[in-house]
């Protein structure tokens, strides 16, 4: 999976691309419209954060590239990847228990705290993708 190298992207099934952990300074990109939205993409190798309509949506530490990024009411579904293993946090619905599924091996359930925030870790193989899946209990 490559870095996505205009910083984000609309792909045709409807879902976003974004993120460059390549990149060696911060670069950002603003007011990108995608379904109606407007989100905001910041990445470099240290972080990667994706904002809509100006809310915290995703953070990973270190910076990594996300593929094919969609979210509903009831799960987030992505592909991610990374130099090394990142923490990752999303935010979701406050005080709401969700199950974890990492390259379609149950991780777990786990909570959002007081902010609707969970954390979660992935670990990466140099150049393979990793499939992560966070739905509602």
């Amino acid at each position: 999976m490559p870095v996505i190298n205009e910083l984000i992207r609309s792909e045709q099934d409807g879902t976003l691309s974004f993120g460059n952990y390549e990149l060696d300074t911060k670069s950002k990109l603003s007011d990108f419209e995608h379904c109606g939205d407007t989100y905001k993409v910041k990445t470099f190798n240290e972080i990667t954060k994706l904002e809509k309509n100006g809310s915290f949506v995703y953070e990973s530490v270190p910076g990594t590239a996300v593929e094919h990024f969609k979210e509903t009411d009831t799960e987030v579904t992505f592909k991610v990847e990374g130099v090394e293993d990142a923490q990752i946090t999303l935010e979701l619905e406050e005080g709401s228990r969700y199950e974890i599924t990492i390259d379609g091996e149950n991780a777990g359930i786990m909570e959002t705290n007081m902010g609707g925030k969970l954390v979660l870790s992935v670990e990466f193989e140099a150049g393979k993708a990793v499939e992560v899946r966070v739905a509602k209990a």
